[in-house]
């Protein structure tokens, strides 16, 4: 069966920045796979487009420039936010690195990573982790099969045990 619109894929792959040797980012064996339905407009197109058309046991690699992928980053996705936005979180909260997520005046959440802060302002990284990066895939295509009415109708991979993933 071929990788294509409504079908459900399970993949194993590496995913490491810059090239095929390049530092590991994420890796999903064969014994905890990536299961997807393909077509739902959650991945990244150009991520869909390089699977597009392969068949069960076919391996794959493929490089995505950060345009294809989140894009670059972006000065202007890091802003300083009024330190009273962390009120009640506690000081233990305000550590470099940390990923936070923040609700804007609209209600939409906005994910980022705390750069540094003062009495006054904290310094937040909105841009995606992975903008900027040149993204390597390399794996093989485990399972592709037709996907379920429930499948179907919420556009996601649904577990055995009825659980969406």
């Amino acid at each position: 069966m071929l990788v294509e619109e409504q079908r459900i894929v399970t993949i194993a792959y590496e995913l490491r920045q810059g090239h095929a040797k390049g530092p590991l980012l994420e890796r999903m064996d064969p014994n905890w796979p990536f299961k997807f339905y393909f077509g739902s407009g959650k991945l990244l197109p150009a991520f869909e487009q390089a699977l597009e058309g392969l068949e069960e046991g076919s391996a794959f690699e493929f490089a995505l420039n950060p345009e294809q992928a989140y894009g670059l980053r972006e000065e202007g996705n890091i802003v300083e936010v009024p330190r009273s936005a962390f009120d009640g979180l506690g000081d233990n909260f305000l550590v470099e690195g940390n990923f936070i997520t923040l609700t804007d005046d609209l209600g939409d959440q906005h994910n980022g990573r705390i750069l540094s802060w003062t009495d006054d302002k904290v310094k937040v990284d909105f841009n995606h982790e992975m903008a900027g990066r040149t993204l390597h895939f390399s794996g093989v295509v485990l399972n592709v099969r037709e996907a379920t009415v429930d499948e179907h109708i919420r556009k996601n991979y649904i577990e055995e045990d009825g659980l969406r993933r």
